[in-house]
This record gives structure tokens, C-alpha cells and sequence, in this order.
């Protein structure tokens, strides 16, 4: 499969003020899908404007024809499955099936406190994100859903018509534990990982190369305790996370040596952020361009 180009624009912009014309624009650029994060508010964009995941991608919907759009990623940390069905059933119907579901079971930021509650343990996010998903794919499936679990419950919860795509709109299932990783083989149309953040501040390209193979190969070995070939579940890599940073967006030249590495590890679509000056993701918007419309072709 050849490996397709995506984006992911953070939801800080007014509408009017830009907002509009980048979800235009990226479109325009070619880009396989456009996402953005589902988040409250995130990191050092905390103390300054952000808006929220779905209104965002109804409205992107409304003003793009092709390009597929999605969360990268959803979580359990302030979200319900019930509430989040309706919602993502609505917006598949008004992008006319162009939604895909990136859902991870969340962290430790501002997103696990903002409903006034104590930071979940690592064992509980899994615990809760399991139940997330497995309830999820049923509420996106069947007309109505009745459910009782140890975090979540639905009563006859209604979701007629369901997903303009069928059985359902994909799940992208961002994971790189055993758990989540049983998750994605389960239920995920795609799998997504950012790499191994242990290697973030002081590995080396190199290293993260080899942690990735091995995230790899243990979602094949997901796939194969439950008879599932690996090879039909899509690789995502969300980028900016591993050490080479935003060194891959330099040139061209750069992001096709970064994105054939991963290519060669089995990785079906790599996602770029849309550049954001004065941030983590700083880039040269020519450069960012020339690699949407160049890069593709180059690693064929």
C-alpha cells in the first residue's frame, strides 16, 4: 500500500480569523485527512484560545468535500460513550462518511481534572478505556444499546440511523501498552502511535526507529493471538513526538528520509502538524506545502 500524507490542525484559531482556511487549504493541499486534537486545552496553549474537537470538524466538514477528517485523539477523560455516538454519528452523516475515530485512553493533563476529579491511575485509564471502546463500537452499531459496566452504562440508548459509513465510522486506536494494543486488534480499523516518549528528550533517531519495530511487532502478535492479519490494520505515526522533532519538516529532502524509515517498518500514513508559530511546532508553511504536494510521489 502506498503510504498516504495527512495533517492535524490544533483547534487555536477563531474561525473567521483562519480557522476557516486552513481545513480549506489542506484539502486543497491533497492531504489524505485532516484531524485535530480533542482536548479541553492542552499544554502551553492552556492560557490562550481553544476550541472544541467536534464543532470544529462539523464546521470543516461543511466547507471541505474530500478530504477526510477525525480526532487524534479522542479519550475517556472527559467524554461518555453515549453522548460521544450521537455526536460522531451526526458528524459522519454531515461530512457525508468522512470521519475516522482516533481514540487513546488519555493521560495526566489538564483534560483528567477539568470535571473535578482525581487523576486517574494508569490501570484505571486502561480499565476505563477498554469499556470505552468495546461500548462504543456497540452504540455505533446497533439501533439501541443497553449496557451496565463497572464505569460506563447505557438504557436503550437510541443512535438510528448510525454511521453513514458501515458497520460503523473506523477507530484509529492510539496504543502502544498490551491492553490498548489488544484494543486495537480488536476494533481498530488503524492503529496510531507517537513513538516511545521515554526517548523524546535524549534518544536518538536511531532508537526510536527500533522502538517503533518493536510497537510494531507487538501489534502483530495482538493481531495473531486472535486470528487477525496485522497487514489489514492501517499504521498511523502522528509525528513531532519522537526525537527527531520537527527536524522532518526542514525540506523536503528531510521529511522523505524520516517518512521512508517509517515506511519500511509497515506504516501507512504518516500525520504532519499544520505549522503554528512560536510553538513546538514551528515550521516554514513553503516548506510544509512543498512536502504535502511532493512527498507522496517521492515514496512510491
Amino acid at each position: 500500500m502506498s503510504l498516504r500524507l495527512s495533517t492535524v490542525i490544533l483547534p487555536y484559531r477563531r474561525w473567521s480569523e483562519g480557522g476557516r482556511e486552513a481545513w480549506q487549504r489542506a484539502e486543497q493541499l491533497g492531504f489524505h485527512a485532516a484531524y485535530t486534537y480533542d482536548h479541553l486545552s492542552w499544554r502551553t496553549f492552556r492560557d490562550g484560545p481553544w476550541f472544541g474537537a467536534v464543532p470544529t470538524l462539523t464546521a470543516a466538514a461543511a466547507v471541505t468535500d474530500q478530504v477526510r477528517l477525525g480526532t487524534l485523539v479522542t479519550s475517556p477523560n472527559f467524554r461518555h460513550p453515549v453522548t460521544l455516538a450521537k455526536e460522531l454519528i451526526s458528524l459522519d452523516d454531515i461530512s457525508g462518511g468522512r470521519v475516522t475515530l482516533g481514540i487513546g485512553a488519555g493521560g495526566t493533563g489538564f483534560d483528567a481534572t477539568a470535571l473535578g476529579q482525581e487523576p486517574w491511575t494508569p490501570r484505571e485509564r486502561a480499565d476505563r478505556f477498554g469499556e470505552f471502546v468495546a461500548l462504543l463500537d456497540r452504540l455505533l452499531t446497533e439501533d439501541s444499546v443497553s449496557y451496565e459496566g463497572d464505569f460506563y452504562a447505557a438504557h436503550e440508548a437510541r443512535n438510528i440511523p448510525g454511521c453513514a459509513q458501515r458497520p460503523r465510522l473506523p477507530f484509529a486506536v492510539a496504543a502502544t501498552g498490551p491492553r490498548g494494543l489488544r484494543l486495537a486488534a480488536q476494533y481498530g480499523q488503524a492503529w496510531v502511535t507517537t513513538g516511545d516518549p521515554k526517548l523524546y528528550e535524549n534518544g536518538t533517531s536511531e532508537q526510536s526507529v527500533q522502538a517503533i519495530r518493536g510497537q510494531v511487532e507487538k501489534l502483530a502478535d495482538a493481531c495473531a493471538a486472535i486470528g487477525r492479519d496485522a497487514a489489514e490494520v492501517d499504521k498511523v505515526l502522528l509525528t513531532g513526538f519522537t526525537p527527531d522533532r520537527g527536524r522532518p519538516l526542514e525540506s523536503l529532502d528531510a521529511f522523505v528520509d524520516f517518512a521512508g524509515r517509517h515506511q519500511e517498518l509497515g506504516f501507512t500514513e504518516i500525520v504532519i502538524h499544520w505549522p503554528i508559530p512560536d510553538s513546538d511546532f514551528v515550521a516554514e508553511q513553503k516548506v510544509f506545502e512543498q512536502i504535502a504536494m511532493d512527498a507522496v510521489a517521492q515514496l512510491r
